[in-house]
């Protein structure tokens, strides 16, 4: 390991904030949720929160300018230290009237994190060789696959013995440990392009979308993988049918699937970077979504024991699609672009997600749950054959001179993922 990207100092510590962060984000999302229940006694209500969570992808690529136009390291430490104060607002909530408090804590939470996962992109990039990204970004996502499993429950426990002001102090002590640690990395930052050398707002606001549109077989990538994480929604509305109508058993057998499918995606992360290093990015994307559809059509079986088995099989596939992706993407744009491209493709996979999840939500009331779930395999299946079918990119991305410079390719077989 210590041959990896755990090797750089400051990149440990970057890994320590994450954690901190993390564990904060994953305790509070699913205590909103729970809070704003007991306040309304309205399930819709509480649906809500999750929407309010999931409307500033739409404002991603503004969080991706500011990135690209400050130093990195100290925006991440700010941008933690305002999402602090602004979840210790939720102090105010006493009522049902007051409800609105935690929708909008949870609309400009949400945004801010997407201010720091784009200063993490380049953050990463800047401090560890090209050769260990990969490891990098698995290990980034082993730790939130990880906290996923152990913090919503700290966060639920601690809610009901101490109420949401105990949750809420929690989140923003977490925050602030990860913006002290975040303020002491040493790390010689490629700076924003100089003011002189600037194009106008527009141009500057949409280089993202860009380099991403005029990169050989980025734009594809990005494509594919959207259209997959798009069909997932399908999946996400199917499961709850699948619970009660195929396996016969109670929708808090749900949580029983969760966990499997989060051990599943720590052993994804931990994995993900050996893949590559084999396989090639591209590769590891078409093995990630093949694995993924077979996963999901296990939705539409009748054995407790194939569903399970089924989640393992989606928890291992979603980090080996997403790490691959995080990589490519970080090896394919240059320094100045990381926060633009980075929030760019967050709207790209988010947005549509939502809309997928919203639109499984409409169908499943006039059709049979195991008829999404066939659509989300063959989609997932056909994804991955144009994945694979997409030429990877030989040259890595044009550097601050205008010149185009090889990549640090990583090997193929045997010739050759916010600091949040």
């Amino acid at each position: 390991m210590k041959q990896g990207a755990l090797s750089v100092p400051s990149f440990r510590r970057l890994a320590t904030a994450w954690t901190f962060s993390n564990f904060g984000d994953s305790a509070l999302y699913l205590t909103l949720a729970i809070w704003v229940k007991d306040l309304t006694g309205s399930d819709a209500s509480a649906g809500l929160v999750f929407l309010f969570l999931g409307l500033p992808a739409f404002l991603a690529p503004l969080a991706g300018h500011l990135a690209d136009l400050f130093p990195r390291r100290r925006l991440v430490s700010i941008a933690n230290l305002i999402a602090a104060g602004v979840v210790m607002i939720l102090v105010l909530v006493d009522d049902a009237s007051d409800v609105w408090i935690i929708y909008a804590v949870t609309f400009v939470y949400g945004w801010l994190t997407y201010v720091t996962s784009a200063c993490g992109s380049g953050l990463v990039k800047d401090l560890v060789p090209a050769e260990h990204l990969a490891g990098a970004n698995g290990l980034l996502t082993t730790i939130d696959q990880g906290l996923r499993l152990v913090s919503p429950l700290v966060g639920a426990a601690l809610y009901a013995t101490f109420g949401g002001i105990a949750i809420a102090s929690l989140t923003a002590g977490s925050l602030i440990i990860a913006a002290v640690v975040v303020a002491t990395i040493r790390i010689v930052e490629t700076g924003p392009t100089p003011p002189d050398q600037r194009s106008s707002f527009t141009s500057e606001f949409t280089a993202g979308l860009r380099h991403i549109r005029q990169t050989t077989g980025l734009a594809q990538f990005t494509l594919w993988v959207a259209i997959a994480t798009a069909i997932t929604g399908f999946a996400n509305t199917s499961i709850f049918a699948a619970i009660d109508q195929g396996l016969d058993r109670p929708s808090e057998f749900f949580a029983v699937v969760a966990s499997v499918q989060g051990v599943g995606s720590i052993i994804g992360g931990i994995t993900s970077a050996i893949l590559i290093s084999r396989l090639t990015e591209r590769t590891t994307m078409t093995v990630g979504l093949l694995l993924l559809s077979a996963g999901v059509s296990t939705i539409a079986g009748s054995s407790t024991i194939l569903l399970l088995a089924g989640a393992i099989a989606a928890g291992l596939a979603i980090p080996w699609i997403y790490v691959s992706f995080a990589t490519l993407l970080q090896r394919l744009t240059p320094s100045q672009l990381q926060g633009r491209v980075s929030s760019a493709t967050n709207m790209a996979f988010n947005a549509p997600q939502t809309a997928g999840t919203a639109i499984g939500a409409a169908l499943i009331a006039v059709l049979d749950y195991r008829i999404l779930v066939a659509a989300t395999a063959i989609v997932l299946a056909t994804s991955s054959l144009f994945v694979f079918r997409t030429t990877t990119p030989d040259t890595d991305a044009t550097d601050e001179t205008g010149e185009t410079r090889p990549h640090d390719s990583i090997p193929g077989p045997l010739p050759g993922r916010s600091a949040r």
